[in-house]
């Protein structure tokens, strides 16, 4: 047997003295053989074998060569691959701190949404903003920058502004920093990228029903069958209906189906076929206000002053519908042993109808917290004239095609791997403006009553110009209509000077062309006694980019590996075009404010480290990022603009996951940040934090299976979640406190197919906030409980 063989087969023996992981039971080999032969993500080996890679599992097929599975543990996730051409590495090899969220984690945690999945990274923060154009959806800060427009699935953009439900995620990972090298513009902070299920060469179904807290219910369902020699076909579907724990009012009911279907598996040229869709309706909630209190210089949220943290100051009215298509068409083919192309193709369509209350909590209602005779209170609710945010209508539709190719060769001693190829998207947006018929009425502060709107409803914005938003420079509207068009090429080479030493760099460019168009309206209106004319206007944007990216990249051993990474991205104007009601606006006198986009560099060292035959992982990283011309919203008209500033924030960062003693699994990170403003048009906010940024962050779960292979086998586990309190404000007089959530799992397979579990979230029912903007806060659902019963064929 070759010394290749016998390194192999010494990590399948240590997990089978071990035994299985808490909650993830041990496969038998026909199982892990049609995961790992799946064409996720396909390679070939030196001798041009198809090799595939799932998580960390390996399987090498060749008439001559001996079929070997290979599995380290799945919360040891260095070894799992990015499932991008565009990044051939595992993630222990990719110089970037990259944080995946596998498939077993958001089992043990019952995880639903993509939200709730990525609590288990440091650094993000959920639902962040001003304005109109995105909120109740899926927007984040990755190392306090927005990351609303950075949002990816298999790779490819998923613009939609949206509650992303993973019913047909198989894990998910986010790169830190800037990535324009695989991404292109925007990336600042990071990119979210959910890989999805995929056909496996294997007949199996599975789902599962859970129920609880909250009129909680959700059915889950995946189906996949295997037909011919290389073909196979999977369907997954979801419906979930819930309200949220300690807010009054507030709900989601959703549903969603993905068929996916595969040739030529396992063999060099595979083709996956993939639509996906989901419906949503929910109650957006911007939460309570934020405001200063007698006797203090720095606003908090009212709940923080005894106010019940289930009120709720919305109306009935109130609605966020959307739907989300995306029909996706994925080839990979292997020339030879050498070189391997890849292209995906992307189709997306998305709708919104919204209609949302953001409250103000003015004098009287300061002064009723500052008595305590809340009853006196009243909270004032959107208003005609300066709705904030609109209701509005949109409508929005993309193309992304993403071709690229993979040369492994060699000149002279040295090894390369060079990735290069060619990416272009094309996003349309149509919105249509709403306002109210008249005012609405105030909230009572301690009993606020949702269906007393008093006859109030909403007209589109065109049928009555006394109500039409006015808009500095862009007039009365109420049509815009937006698009954003980019091109790119990148090209970047990793280049082997020994085994153990190697550099990359490369740089991509781009072309970003934009246009934002307002149109409809009266022709003229009058404002403080002068008529003022009110045209249709075109305000059109481009960008030329070159963003370069280098790394020294150090493997002393399999084991371990140590790296120094520079990167770069560009944020052009006009490139939030499905995610702000005005992409971009002129300035004062009708000019754009500034043509020059948001730059943004990283310096980052780390180390990667996978012991005890990759039954855990550990990662160390350093970084410093620093954002010149810092992007912003304006949250009176929802625009975004560039405002001059700079921004650095730098940090360390730790992560460690795996199995640390037979049966007892671990995923443990912490993040350390120094977010700071270095330089503004406000001189003085320099020098204070960055808004939403946590100066210390850390997540722990851990579950122990006892008893396996027994009928009285039990699974118990738990972690916390812990966020510092943050600044909701550049200028820091705002502030909202420290999160802190405790959360448990019970569980206990029956067989090897049916299994049940109880989950159990913010077991301490404390006060929690889960968005963040700058003047409001809403509070995170309370104590909840969730049973679900499963299944596995």
């Amino acid at each position: 047997m070759s010394r290749f063989v016998r390194h192999c087969l010494k990590p399948v023996s240590a997990i089978l003295t071990f035994g299985s992981a808490a909650g993830a039971q041990a496969e038998p080999a026909a199982t892990m053989h049609s995961r790992a032969s799946t064409a996720e993500e396909s390679h070939a080996d030196k001798q041009g074998n198809p090799v595939s890679q799932q998580g960390s599992s390996l399987s090498v097929t060749s008439k001559n060569v001996e079929k070997l599975h290979v599995i380290g543990h799945p919360f040891n996730v260095l070894h799992a691959s990015n499932d991008m051409g565009r990044m051939p590495q595992d993630v222990m090899h990719t110089a970037q701190t990259i944080d995946v969220v596998p498939r077993e984690l958001m089992k043990q945690q019952n995880a639903k949404s993509l939200d709730e999945a990525l609590k288990n990274v440091p650094g993000i923060a959920a639902s962040v903003g001003e304005g109109a154009g995105g909120l109740n959806g899926d927007q984040f800060l990755i190392r306090g920058f927005p990351a609303q427009n950075d949002i990816y699935e298999d790779g490819l953009h998923d613009f939609g502004v949206y509650t992303r439900d993973n019913f047909n995620y198989d894990s998910i990972h986010v790169i830190k920093g800037p990535s324009s090298q695989v991404f292109g513009n925007g990336t600042t902070g990071g990119a979210i990228n959910a890989v999805t299920k995929m056909p496996m060469l294997k007949n199996s179904i599975s789902g599962d029903f859970s129920g609880g807290s909250g009129n909680y219910y959700r059915g889950t369902l995946g189906i996949n069958r295997q037909f011919g020699e290389h073909s196979a076909f999977r369907i997954d579907g979801v419906g979930n209906s819930n309200n949220v724990i300690g807010r009054k009012g507030v709900f989601d009911h959703r549903w969603g189906i993905a068929p996916s279907i595969a040739f030529g598996l396992g063999t060099k040229t595979t083709v996956v076929f993939q639509i996906m869709h989901l419906s949503d309706k929910s109650v957006p909630d911007f939460g309570v206000p934020v405001v200063q209190a007698r006797g203090s210089t720095v606003g908090r949220p009212i709940t923080e002053y005894s106010v019940p943290r289930h009120n709720w100051y919305g109306k009935d009215q109130d609605r966020n519908k959307t739907s989300d298509t995306m029909e996706t068409l994925r080839l990979t083919h292997h020339y030879n042993s050498h070189i391997t192309f890849h292209n995906d193709l992307r189709f997306g369509e998305f709708s919104r109808d919204f209609t949302a209350s953001k409250v103000q909590c003015k004098q009287g209602c300061i002064n009723a917290l500052n008595s305590g005779d809340f009853a006196a209170g009243e909270i004032e609710r959107t208003t005609p004239g300066s709705s904030v945010p609109m209701p509005y209508k949109q409508w929005s539709w993309s193309v992304q095609n993403v071709a690229s190719m993979q040369a492994d060769f060699h000149t002279g001693f040295l090894k390369h791997q060079l990735v290069t190829g060619f990416d272009m998207e094309y996003v349309h947006d149509a919105r249509h403006q709403y306002v109210y018929n008249k005012a609405v009425p105030q909230a009572n502060l301690l009993n606020p009553d949702s269906s007393n709107a008093g006859g109030v409803y909403r007209i589109p914005a065109g049928n009555d110009p006394k109500f039409m938003p006015y808009i500095a420079g862009l007039g009365k509207k109420p049509n815009s209509t937006g698009y954003g068009f980019d091109t790119g090429i990148f090209l970047y080479d990793q280049i082997w000077f020994a085994k153990w030493i190697s550099i990359k760099g490369g740089f991509r460019w781009d072309r970003w062309q934009s246009a934002y168009r307002v149109t409809g309206g009266p022709s003229s209106f009058v404002a403080n006694g002068k008529t003022i004319a009110n045209p249709d206007q075109r305000i059109p944007s481009r960008s030329d980019i070159i963003n370069p990216t280098a790394s020294l990249i150090i493997t002393p051993n399999k084991w371990q590996m140590f790296y120094f990474t520079y990167a770069s991205s560009t944020t052009p104007v006009g490139m939030y075009v499905t995610s702000g009601a005005i992409a971009v606006r002129p300035g004062k006198g009708g000019t754009l404010p500034s043509d020059k986009p948001q730059r943004a560099q990283l310096y980052e060292i780390g180390s990667k480290m996978s012991f005890f035959h990759d039954r855990l992982g550990a990662t160390i990283s350093l970084f410093r990022l620093d954002k010149s011309n810092a992007l912003t919203t304006d949250p009176v008209a929802d625009s975004t603009f560039n405002t001059g500033d700079r921004q650095r924030n730098q940090g360390l960062e730790l992560s460690l996951g795996g199995m640390i003693l037979p049966g007892w699994n671990i995923t443990a990170t912490y993040a350390l940040y120094d977010p700071k403003v270095t330089s503004s048009s406000t001189p003085g906010n320099v020098g204070k934090r960055i808004q939403y940024v946590p100066h210390n962050q850390a997540t722990l779960w851990s579950a122990y299976e006892a008893f396996p292979n027994t009928p009285w086998n039990i699974t118990v586990g738990g972690g916390i979640t812990w966020r510092q309190g943050v600044w909701l404000d550049n200028a820091n007089t705002a502030r909202a406190p420290a999160n802190v959530e405790f959360d448990s799992t019970l569980s206990h397979r029956f067989n090897r197919h049916w299994s049940a579990s109880l989950n159990g979230y913010n077991l301490a029912n404390r006060l929690n906030y889960s968005s963040l903007f700058s003047g409001y806060a809403t509070p995170a659902p309370g104590r909840t409980f969730l049973a679900r019963l499963s299944m596995d064929y």
